[in-house]
């Protein structure tokens, strides 16, 4: 766009170019940009709630009018020109679909695009001031850095006036504080205020209101309370009410959305012939246990109707994935709004959503518009479309509200270059007996790391260490916990299995207690099972071909006693496509230091064991296997924007990149499973990834894929192959009922 200074618009002028853009349809020439921090004729401000000073949804004042910004091809650099302007130095971030909540009046600019150096959000492209084809639900905010531009004066900024506003809200336990388990699920209802916490006059108090609070709180649904028990409990007690004539729809996001009245300093007389809200709130099922109630048993949606949280580093947070016709997909974020977010919170046990997100597998839903009211995600009206009508990059995402649990103070690292890293200490004992101590190394692992890392608020593992012998333990050298064993979705280490009181250690001493290394981002390795399904086949090869094979023990134990190198081994054969669908690269956990040559097939192995092949009768029972060690991770093949990092040639680093696949052809040595001692029968074959849990992933329930597989004796049949987490309990009933599996003849 070219630029043409001009003189500053009088106010006739403006009056006659507002009048005739009006007539003829056309937007008003733009204002001209000035040499300072903002533009003649424009103001502007944040708005919206909750949210901090330097954060909100940006309006720009035009012409004595106030107005939004679309969020359409809305980026960081259009936040870093409007932050400017705001007399902030730089963004940090931006919102879409009206985080803030929604403005009101014009909407100025639509399809904004500026480079970034702009000097006024003036010289950036648009559509035009005031030419929009947007609603206010697509209003754009900004999150500037906290620092304010040197010599910047605040004449051409204007804040918002400043009302009262419910940022946090809290339950107090009436009876029993400081000996009822967290989380408090009941309680009085409180909110902070300037001056302190108050609390809420209950009249008028709906079913809506505590359904508000409850999810603000991190808990997907309420109950009724007992209130002739508080309210003849708070007769005898002295209260500080700040807050009256609560009404929401249940619908809302957070209290500042709901209508509400604050009460002023002068009133002397609050809440007459009333008392303090009490709510009571149902934890979903990953807090129920440690809330000392019972877990609710939800029935599941029929049909393949399941929703998941994928790619987050913490509880209640990530990409969300919808799974049908037994395809895992992920949403689109066009409409998405905190409305939509809070119904998949709500459906998987957390509260309503705090932030609806905007960011790969195939797309299924688009366009999702939720009341707020609806159980399921796909009980919102919605459209179903594929990768070509939107992007992974516009993958919709959630950050939900959860319940306050207090594990994350049981814990802590010590001896570490960072606070990503250390030697793990656990506080242990009770009242007034509350000490810290060491955990041993002994079988300490990926799995427990993991769940340390989340317990601290860190993300995931990168690895979790049995020697700790160079970080400093500092004056804690007592071993208090033994013999842990996690599943890797425990939220706190007490929840994993370990010796009770009796400690058991075989190698003593502090450098043998556990540590770990923490990050925000993991890979997540998941397995092209179609391509299993394509590429299955039966080669008897002959033994004297296999001398590389049995060296690396690729065939079974019935080949020691062979006659070699006369007659063959009957091998069932496929490829296997393995993608990174995580956020950091796959890499072996060993250094290439330590990497094995092996000459026979002429390259390094840099993991003992990368994948298991196994053939199973229906009930479980393993009748032929192989096992794959990582003969050359690298990058095969990538999407169109990620260029290959890993490559095995000369010595080269090995992994696998975000974005990328590594192929083993069926062709290739030990890419197959020895079934010569296999009987004729029905049976499930299965490939599971990083078996061991050797390296930190993500998620680690979709590194197994199982198939149906027939066997006549001379031909294979394989089908139905699915990613273990994949199945929905209708499909794993028909999985096992499939026909002839129970007449197997097993060696």
């Amino acid at each position: 766009m070219r630029h043409v200074r001009t003189r500053p618009w009088s106010p006739w002028g403006l009056l006659l170019s507002l009048l005739c853009s009006s007539c003829l349809g056309s937007p008003s020439p733009a204002t001209t940009p000035e040499d300072r921090a903002g533009s003649q004729g424009l103001r502007f401000r944040l708005a919206g709630f909750p949210r901090k000073p330097f954060e909100g949804r940006v309006e720009i004042q035009r012409a004595g009018e106030w107005g939004t910004i679309c969020d359409d091809d809305f980026t960081l650099q259009a936040a870093h020109v409007l932050c400017r302007e705001l007399g902030f130095t730089e963004a940090t971030g931006w919102t879409h679909s009206a985080k803030y909540g929604p403005g009101t009046g014009r909407i100025w600019l639509d399809n904004l695009s500026c480079s970034g150096t702009e000097q006024s959000v003036t010289e950036c492209a648009s559509r035009g001031w005031g030419n929009s084809d947007c609603t206010h639900d697509e209003d754009a905010g900004v999150i500037c850095k906290d620092q304010r531009l040197p010599g910047f004066s605040d004449s051409n900024v204007i804040e918002v006036e400043r009302h009262l506003q419910v940022e946090e809200v809290r339950l107090r336990p009436a009876v029993g504080r400081g000996r009822r388990p967290l989380p408090v699920t009941e309680g009085l209802v409180e909110v902070r205020l300037p001056d302190g916490w108050s609390q809420l006059c209950d009249k008028g108090w709906s079913a809506q209101n505590s359904h508000v609070v409850c999810g603000m709180l991190g808990f997907p649904s309420e109950k009724r309370v007992n209130t002739a028990f508080y309210r003849l409990l708070a007769q005898r007690q002295q209260h500080s009410f700040g807050l009256h004539g609560v009404a929401c729809v249940g619908t809302e996001a957070h209290l500042s959305l709901c209508s509400l009245e604050f009460y002023r300093a002068n009133d002397t007389t609050r809440c007459p012939g009333g008392a303090p809200a009490v709510v009571s709130c149902v934890p979903g099922p990953l807090y129920a246990a440690s809330s000392g109630q019972k877990k609710h048993q939800q029935s599941k949606p029929q049909g393949e109707t399941r929703v998941r949280l994928k790619g987050g580093a913490h509880p209640g947070e990530g990409r969300v994935e919808v799974l049908k016709a037994s395809t895992w997909g992920t949403v689109c974020d066009r409409k998405w709004d905190l409305q939509a977010a809070s119904v998949v919170c709500r459906e998987l046990g957390f509260g309503s959503a705090r932030e609806a997100l905007s960011g790969m597998g195939a797309i299924h839903l688009s366009e999702v518009r939720c009341s707020g009211q609806e159980p399921s995600l796909w009980k919102c009206p919605h459209k179903n479309i594929t990768a070509e009508d939107c992007s992974h990059s516009h993958d919709a995402g959630v950050r939900c509200n959860l319940p306050y649990t207090g594990v994350e103070t049981k814990i802590r690292l010590s001896g570490g270059r960072s606070r990503h890293e250390g030697r793990v200490e656990v506080q242990i004992g009770g009242p007034g007996s509350l000490r810290w101590g060491l955990i041993c190394g002994d079988d300490w692992g990926t799995l427990e790391a993991m769940v340390a890392c989340r317990q601290l608020g860190l993300g995931y593992a990168n690895h979790g260490l049995q020697e700790t012998w160079y970080w400093d333990s500092g004056n804690t050298t007592e071993v208090v916990m033994s013999g842990v064993r996690c599943t890797g979705s425990e939220l706190s280490l007490d929840q994993c299995a370990h010796h009770s009181t009796h400690i058991a250690c075989k190698r003593t001493g502090t450098r043998f207690t556990a540590g770990v290394i923490c990050s925000e981002t993991a890979s997540d390795l998941l397995l092209h099972s179609a391509l299993v399904q394509e590429t299955a086949y039966i080669e008897d090869r002959p033994l004297h071909m296999l001398y590389c094979a049995a060296e690396e023990n690729c065939l079974a134990r019935s080949a020691r006693s062979a006659n070699w190198p006369y007659g063959h081994r009957r091998l069932l054969r496929f490829s296997s496509q393995i993608h990174n669908l995580g956020r950091a690269d796959f890499r072996p956990k060993a250094g290439r230091h330590s990497w094995v040559w092996h000459e026979c097939h002429g390259h390094y192995h840099s993991m003992d064991i990368f994948t298991h092949y196994d053939i199973l009768t229906p009930n479980g029972t393993k009748v032929a296997e192989g096992h794959k060690a990582s003969f050359c991770l690298e990058d095969t093949e990538c999407q169109e924007d990620v260029s290959k990092r890993y490559e095995c040639a000369n010595f080269g680093e090995q992994g696998i990149t975000v974005g990328c696949w590594d192929l083993y052809r069926h062709d290739i040595d030990c890419q197959w499973i020895d079934i010569t001692d296999v009987k004729p029968g029905n049976y499930i074959l299965q490939v599971v990834i990083n078996p061991n849990f050797e390296v930190a992933e993500s998620d680690f329930t979709n590194n197994a894929m199982k198939c149906n597989c027939k066997y006549d004796g001379h031909r294979i049949w394989v089908h139905n192959c699915h990613i273990g987490d994949a199945f929905s309990e209708e499909a794993n009933r028909r999985f096992e009922r499939y026909p002839g599996q129970t007449s197997n003849q097993i060696v």
